[in-house]
């Protein structure tokens, strides 16, 4: 197997590159399947877990949490087929992606839908998981529902918003400068920019004044405030950052407004949990109503350009960055 090993003093990116070696893997239970991998995402938690900022993190270890690819040993019926998934312990507190092949429970294999390529279903993973958990924690959108998504263009904001219009809620999102949304819908996204407005008076604006009956947090403590202000009666909000600064709680307001909060952390989450999650996208993603990131060719680098692809995604590429290891 060809990939990524990176030893217990992996501190920086510098000290990021591709061991090549001879490995060999050995399936040790009849659940597991042996995947070649021919796509894999780079998220930022794969490039921070590599220079030792992700405090789960064991070494050493292979990094990458996203897959797709063809399963060529395991369980019968999955022989041949083509496969994608993702895991909050690949990578992280064991071998993960960043290789030829992966060793995985075949309860955590989601079959690839035809309309997509492995490359990108390889690149669905880590931002529709957590935006799909998220929902699925704090209740799922419903039609006539309001989706306020504070950090609208980010990945997972994204992903929240096609989850959330596939659903027939109304989206209402935000950035923190002028510009629309960037990704797939099936219903309209009405954009607000931060820096020219209030936010929560503007989401009351818009909604008659009730508010927004799911508030996704993606970003953390600096959208805090404006995301409490805005929730309506009732109304769930979705946490899933922070920057580990002290932000303002209003305990009167919360239980008055009978809000719930909800925090959600992938990094909890079995390859077999993140395949269950998986599969509630797969009709979405078949019949088009879900779609893919774009991934664009320079978004793709072969396993030797790794301190490259850590590097453009700690830099905060908007673009995904997917790994074809077999190049």
């Amino acid at each position: 197997m060809r990939g990524l090993r990176l030893g217990a003093k992996a501190a920086s990116i510098e000290m990021v590159a591709p061991v090549i070696e001879p490995l060999s893997i050995i399936r040790t239970d009849e659940a597991d399947a042996l995947v070649e991998i021919r796509a894999a995402a780079v998220n930022p938690s794969d490039a921070k877990a590599a220079i030792g900022m992700m405090p789960y993190a064991v070494f050493p270890r292979t990094p990458g949490r996203d897959f797709a690819g063809v399963v060529v040993e395991g369980p019968r019926q999955f022989l041949g087929r083509e496969v994608f998934g993702s895991s909050g312990d690949l990578g992280i507190r064991r071998d993960g992606t960043h290789a030829t092949h992966v060793l995985v429970e075949a309860t955590g294999l989601v079959e690839k839908p035809a309309t997509i390529s492995l490359v990108e279903a390889a690149g669905i993973g880590v931002p529709f998981v957590t935006a799909q958990e998220g929902f699925r924690r704090a209740g799922r959108p419903k039609p006539g529902e309001t989706v306020l998504i504070l950090g609208l263009n980010g990945k997972v904001g994204q992903a929240a918003a096609q989850i959330a219009t596939w659903a027939g809620a109304s989206v209402i999102g935000v950035v923190r400068r002028a510009e629309a949304y960037a990704g797939h819908a099936t219903g309209e996204v009405t954009v607000v920019n931060s820096a020219s407005v209030d936010v929560a008076a503007r989401v009351r604006e818009l909604t008659g004044g009730k508010g927004a009956d799911i508030v996704f947090n993606t970003v953390g403590e600096p959208y805090h405030e404006a995301g409490t202000k805005a929730l309506a009666v009732t109304g769930r909000m979705i946490v899933i950052a922070s920057l580990r600064e002290p932000v303002p709680f209003d305990l009167f307001a919360f239980y008055r407004g009978r809000h719930t909060y909800v925090g959600i952390d992938t990094l909890a989450l079995s390859t077999t949990a993140t395949a269950d999650i998986l599969r509630d996208l797969v009709p979405g993603f078949a019949t088009g109503s879900l779609k893919p990131f774009e991934i664009r060719p320079e978004g793709l680098y072969s396993l030797d350009r790794a301190r490259e692809a850590y590097a453009a995604v700690l830099g905060s590429s908007r673009d995904r960055i997917v790994f074809l290891p077999q190049v």
